[in-house]
């Protein structure tokens, strides 16, 4: 069924018509201008203590984190990590360009498969979108390139992001998401906020990690932004 047909089958349940000629320009106005929310004054800050805050921010939510030099030295952060965890050195990737290009043959022990993530696959490796540092939020869109069961199926989630793509705040996350969408002229068909491992207190008020998804989330970062460390 097209767009049309669906949109038109909801127009008709709610016995409406098409918007008048005032309401069709209040609605495009709306969709051109994004109209930005309040930005934190404690992201006004340099980007090497911004990068910290969104660092320190990661860990209060229960994830873990370790900085590179350079991408080239991400499969030796992944090894370490499962080694760390006693996982299995099996992993399965994000098919994005930037995965693809670091150096993983050199590290014989681990076993990298592209794709979606399976149940049973314990270990998943995430291409990030940006890092929000007012909360230290993952943003990930979804993609060919960043499959979205990746986020929620393995009980490890590993995710690489660039210091460069830590923002201060939501709102320069959104601004970033929406140059890029349409540059590329696809924009994603959702997005994801990831605000440490899963978790819920539902049950007696006992904080239970891996409650909906991943109950580990690790990040690397790769220092790729000079002035982050100033």
């Amino acid at each position: 069924m097209s767009r049309d047909a669906i949109l038109g089958a909801i127009r008709r349940n709610l016995r409406r018509g098409s918007l008048p000629e005032d309401q069709l320009l209040m609605l495009r106005t709306r969709l051109a201008s994004h109209p930005r929310h309040v930005v934190p004054a404690r992201t006004a800050i340099a980007r090497p203590a911004l990068v910290t805050l969104f660092l320190t921010r990661l860990q209060q939510e229960f994830a873990t984190f370790a900085r590179v030099p350079s991408p080239e030295e991400v499969p030796g952060a992944v090894t370490e990590y499962l080694a760390a965890q006693n996982l299995p050195q099996a992993v399965v990737m994000a098919p994005h360009p930037e995965l693809r290009d670091m150096p993983w043959t050199g590290w014989p022990l681990l076993q990298m498969r592209e794709g979606r993530a399976q149940a049973d696959d314990l270990v998943s490796l995430q291409h990030g979108f940006a890092g929000i540092a007012e909360t230290g939020t993952l943003m990930l869109p979804s993609g060919p390139e960043r499959p979205t069961t990746l986020n929620l199926l393995c009980e490890t989630e590993i995710v690489v992001l660039r210091a460069s793509r830590v923002v201060a705040a939501y709102e320069t996350a959104w601004d970033l998401l929406r140059t890029e969408a349409v540059r590329d002229g696809c924009p994603p068909r959702n997005v994801m906020l990831v605000t440490g491992p899963s978790r819920s207190a539902d049950i007696e008020s006992t904080l239970e990690l891996g409650a909906h998804g991943p109950r580990r989330l690790h990040v690397v970062l790769v220092d790729d932004d000079p002035a982050a460390l100033a």
